[in-house]
């Protein structure tokens, strides 16, 4: 069965706004180094303001998934927009780190809610034996975004400074509103008849905003780099992991498992991601137009790597594709970063092929994270376990500026992309939320019997 026209329609209005997702997400990663030199931080104290945006995309994405689950995908999309675009205005406004952090912990939520909403409605669009060309074409749209991020930033940035660059981000915000207003709701969701979420029950409600507001304040503390140690972390993992008991019940194995597979998928590549410009920038010596046209390669082979990516899952299936372009991702990674400086063509080749492998493959991530979730709580299941698993985006960055003090930052952006792609690969190639199945159904069976009288 082909794609028809409504639902070309209703895909390309969810691909132009992950591209605006794309365009907003990157900016801090691009201004980096202004930004520190405006407000006097480090490296390393600036790699936190990357990490803002994953700190809130739990809530983001478990919040704006309940509502595509209770009230429809077309309504979570028009919010999930303009909480990034609004959050990413504000940041043009910041007037010291803490205000750029807040404001960039409001992009964190948009964009949570954009890339569960927007997959699930896209998934439920599609015939189903195309949803993985569906997700792949769809993630297209966030490197795209960032290679016109990256344009932008050689133009606005030497001329009129780095605020600037997120003032731009609120220009197409009218267009994509108009568009999503006017899409059909997802059919296979209304033929469901919508669900909602027991997180938002009655009884639940005030303790688990109590939780919410809980974990936030442990994770601003950790990731602000304002106080460490195990207690926090400690309270971190329990609160998600208590929502995500009554979230998924019997099933929460297999969430768990899909979220560690998604946070080792955010450890290999947001360092990249991230630090790639600061690495440009300093250990190479580029000047910004040179850092903009090989960030424009990048995100160009992402693209590519994307749209081949659901190509290749419709015909060998997600996780066998999957793990192919992990592989193939390796033999990119050393030659990026020993490169000397001066050899510009060699560089946009090889990052173009980097990015196509190990960050396009990631186009089907929503469909593998989706199989594992009925109708009813599909977005919000998608959206919280993706974007849980996305905290390994905000240890990133991290991560990458603590090694690279030691070891420069080129051997630690090798370090992080290699083990981590070879535990993805691991993860996904063994199926873990599957072989944990079992577990969930067998925890269950104790539990009812547990519950049974004693003759």
């Amino acid at each position: 069965m082909a794609v028809t026209r409504a639902q070309r329609r209703a895909f390309f209005a969810a691909w132009l706004g992950y591209l605006l997702d794309g365009f907003d997400f990157i900016l801090i990663t691009l201004v980096l180094t202004e930004i520190a030199a405006e407000f006097g931080l480090s490296l390393t104290q600036a790699a936190t303001l990357v990490s803002a945006a994953f700190v809130s995309r739990w809530l983001g994405g478990l919040v704006l998934g309940a509502i595509a689950d209770r009230y429809g995908r077309k309504p979570a999309m028009i919010l999930a927009i303009l909480a990034f675009s609004v959050g990413s205005g504000l940041c043009g406004f910041a007037w010291d780190y803490w205000s750029l952090f807040a404001f960039r912990a409001v992009v964190g939520i948009g964009m949570a809610g954009e890339y569960g909403s927007s997959a699930t409605y896209v998934l439920e669009t599609w015939p189903k034996h195309m949803r993985n060309r569906a997700t792949g074409f769809l993630l297209s749209a966030y490197p795209v975004g960032t290679v016109l991020a990256a344009v932008a930033y050689d133009l606005i940035v030497p001329a009129g400074g780095w605020r600037w660059l997120f003032y731009a981000g609120l220009v197409p915000i009218a267009l994509t509103l108009y568009l999503r207003r006017s899409l059909p709701e997802a059919a296979e969701w209304e033929a469901d008849g919508g669900g909602s979420s027991v997180l938002f029950a009655p009884g639940r409600r005030l303790v688990n905003a109590l939780v919410a507001a809980v974990l936030t304040t442990a994770l601003v503390l950790v990731f602000s780099r304002t106080a460490t140690g195990w207690p926090l972390i400690a309270v971190v993992v329990l609160g998600l992991l208590a929502l995500t008991v009554q979230l998924a019940g019997r099933r929460w194995p297999v969430v768990v498992a899909v979220i560690a597979t998604v946070f080792c998928a955010f450890l290999y590549s947001w360092p990249v991601q991230s630090l790639l410009p600061t690495y440009l920038k300093t250990e190479l010596g580029y000047a910004p137009g040179a850092v903009s046209t090989a960030l424009t390669w990048a995100g160009l082979g992402y693209a590519a790597g994307s749209c081949l990516a659901g190509i290749l899952g419709d015909r060998l299936g997600t996780r066998r594709a999957y793990v192919l372009g992990l592989f193939a991702s390796l033999a990119f990674v050393f030659p990026v970063f020993a490169l000397p400086p001066g050899n510009v063509v060699l560089l946009w080749v090889l990052l173009f092929g980097m990015q196509a492998t190990s960050q396009g493959i990631s186009g089907l991530l929503p469909k593998y994270i989706a199989d594992h979730f009925p109708t009813r709580m599909r977005a919000a299941g998608l959206g919280f376990s993706y974007n849980v698993g996305a905290l390994g985006g905000a240890v990133a960055p991290l991560a990458g500026a603590a090694i690279a003090e030691q070891a420069g930052l080129g051997n630690a952006l090798t370090l992080l992309a290699v083990v981590l792609t070879l535990a993805v690969a691991a993860l996904v190639g063994f199926n873990l939320p599957a072989r944990l199945e079992p577990m969930s159904r067998m925890w269950l069976s104790r539990r009812e019997t547990s519950r049974k009288p004693h003759s």
